[in-house]
């Protein structure tokens, strides 16, 4: 179907934001039904929250084609904007599959852990249509004050606890960053729209640098990019393991978004200096992703640096489309291939990690994974080739992903840029093949992981042959994130 537009370009906000109702709506009726019910009704609130989200992407997905806006330019509605939202509501509603089992055992079955996945969702999908400043501030807050409360949802435990004071603290400390950075934009524009900023400052400025880098600081916290990445680390390992699959995904999708939209969009005219601020993010990333993982022992913390160095080779594209027209399409569409590949390379790895658990115990260690192909084969195979394929070897996915974000960076000049990023891809693949080389070389460390629950089997069984045949048939995907690319140009 398609929803009602008006001619002008600007579309009814009922309908625009109708995917963000659902889920805000639906999230206050099942906490009221957790309230009533208790942990008994956490299983009925779960599947009714991945019904929710499978919704809300339906809806987004039949949003009419072209460029809309809603509330005043606030709110828009375009092709980037349906891509990313629904590449975010793949995340969310994936990591609710995987977490039922977890949620049983270790979670003791709290209700409220689908609705927060639910309004952080909301706060996501906001971010990713904001138009302006303060919807993009007012997105940024809903998704991060669930994701604090989600870091320490395992009340019963001091690392989980700790992870989420970490997380509240210095995310206090970039929300405050990113709105000094608006404050002094708006101060020197006059005006919080992004096309109004665009349309009023020209020729730049030394106060509209300073509001930019402050802004981009603030995005930077949310993506984990150097040197705002040091809640990264500790977060990964101390929260819950599903909590940590949300993390990698899902958010990552939506900050991503925000940091593209609001450069190109809002600082067209001052590209030179946010180009000049990615590069030295970019490295930064890629290297102490590539460095710092080396000597990582524990699974989920070796991910979070995995992380790190995966946005910093994002991050590459969005340096690249700095200079607009074509240049900047190709960067942009280099941003969005590499997201869609990192969030199933992410979601079909972390699966694997919650399948590694003997009786109630789960296990983090890259050791507890010694002799894997021998009890356990498919799980295996399928995470080497994940393991691969985050590496950047060929024909697997997670190499076309890199292969576009270095040739956009050439086609744009940045030719050092690109040089930096194989050479930490080479680094980076030492620690990848290491747990390889653990679970095919090693002997076994014990008797063998209980059986993998079928909805985690369904998820690493999808992304791994998603990754595996992308060479086969990659048109959609790099189709789809031209056109969405196209929209912001």
């Amino acid at each position: 179907m398609n929803l009602p537009a008006q001619m002008s370009g600007q579309m009814l906000p009922v309908f625009a934001v109708l995917p963000e109702l659902l889920l805000a709506l639906g999230a206050m009726i099942l906490l009221m039904v957790g309230a009533f019910r208790g942990n008994r009704s956490t299983g009925l609130v779960s599947e009714i929250a991945i019904g929710l989200l499978a919704a809300a992407a339906l809806i987004v997905a039949s949003f009419p084609t072209g460029k809309f806006a809603a509330f005043g330019g606030s709110f828009i509605i375009d092709e980037f904007g349906r891509f990313l939202k629904i590449l975010a509501l793949i995340g969310s509603a994936a990591t609710l599959i995987m977490s039922f089992d977890y949620a049983a055992v270790h979670m003791r079955r709290r209700f409220e852990y689908p609705v927060l996945i639910l309004l952080s969702t909301t706060g996501m999908m906001m971010l990713i249509s904001a138009g302006d400043l303060i919807a993009l501030y007012l997105g940024l807050e809903l998704m991060s004050l669930c994701l604090y409360v989600l870091a320490a949802f395992n009340r019963d435990s001091a690392r989980a606890t700790e992870a989420g004071l970490k997380y509240f603290v210095l995310g206090a400390l970039s929300s405050g960053m990113l709105l000094y950075g608006a404050s002094l934009i708006y101060g020197f524009t006059g005006t919080v729209s992004f096309a109004g900023i665009a349309a009023a400052a020209p020729a730049g400025g030394v106060g509209l640098v300073f509001g930019l880098v402050f802004l981009l600081a603030g995005l930077c916290y949310k993506v984990s990019a150097v040197p705002f990445h040091m809640w990264t680390p500790d977060v990964y390992e101390g929260a819950p393991t599903p909590v940590t699959t949300f993390f990698a995904a899902a958010p990552k999708v939506a900050a991503i978004a925000v940091f593209v939209r609001s450069a190109v969009v809002a600082f067209p005219t001052i590209a030179t200096q946010w180009q000049q601020i990615l590069v030295f993010v970019a490295i930064g990333s890629m290297v102490l992703g590539a460095f710092a993982a080396i000597g990582q022992r524990n699974i989920k913390r070796l991910m979070a640096y995995s992380s790190i160095g995966h946005m910093g080779y994002a991050l590459i594209g969005l340096a690249a489309a700095a200079p607009g027209g074509e240049q900047g399409i190709q960067g942009v569409q280099a941003v969005i291939v590499y997201m869609a590949i990192y969030v199933a390379m992410t979601l079909g790895t972390f699966a694997c990690i919650l399948a590694m658990r003997r009786g109630d115990q789960m296990l983090e260690e890259i050791g507890d994974l010694a002799g894997l192909a021998r009890t356990s084969p498919a799980m295996a195979f399928f995470l080497a080739t994940l393991l691969f394929a985050m590496a950047g070897i060929p024909p697997l996915a997670g190499f076309f992903a890199k292969f576009y974000v270095f040739l956009a960076a050439i086609k744009s000049g940045l030719y050092g840029l690109a040089v930096i990023g194989v050479l930490a891809s080479v680094v980076g693949a030492y620690y990848y093949l290491m747990i390889v080389k653990v679970m095919y070389f090693d002997e076994p460390a014990g008797d063998g992981f209980e059986p993998m629950p079928n909805e985690l089997k369904a998820v690493l069984g999808v992304t791994g042959l998603l990754v595996l045949l992308f060479f086969a048939y990659p048109g959609p995907l790099i189709d789809a994130a031209t056109n969405a690319a196209k929209s912001l140009f």
